[in-house]
């Protein structure tokens, strides 16, 4: 089996990570993530975006958070642990990760009204 490949912090780069975090699957992954306490599997995260994502999918996911500095992956047995490097990213880079995480939280509360004004019209559409 092929190592992972996991860069030494200081080849971490800003653009690397914006880059990483443009997409919103990927954002939505390492915010989860990042809000963990441990390490959690691939197939524990299968369900966060909103969507169905194909496992093929996912574990690309998983590689570009990887090779971009976010995450660090173990394999264990069959799955594959995945743990954030926040700390470390926050001492190369500080503030960057709650900037991006808190404008991702502001961004969701600011979509969440029309989300729901969205539902509800298309309640009274099939209803009438």
């Amino acid at each position: 089996m092929r190592p992972l490949f996991h860069p030494a912090i200081d080849e971490v780069t800003v653009e690397g990570i914006l880059h990483a975090l443009a997409d919103p699957v990927r954002l939505t992954l390492y915010a989860e993530l990042a809000a963990s306490t441990c390490s959690r599997s691939c197939s524990s995260l299968v369900g966060v975006s909103d969507k169905t994502v194909p496992k093929s999918t996912l574990s690309q996911h998983f590689r570009v958070l990887r090779e971009a500095g976010l995450i660090r992956s173990e394999r264990r047995g069959v799955e594959m642990q995945n743990s954030s490097r926040c700390a470390e990213i926050e001492q190369r880079f500080p503030g960057l990760i709650p900037a991006i995480l808190a404008a991702r939280g502001a961004h969701r509360r600011a979509d969440a009204p029309r989300a729901r004004t969205g539902r509800r019209k298309q309640a009274v559409r099939k209803v009438s």
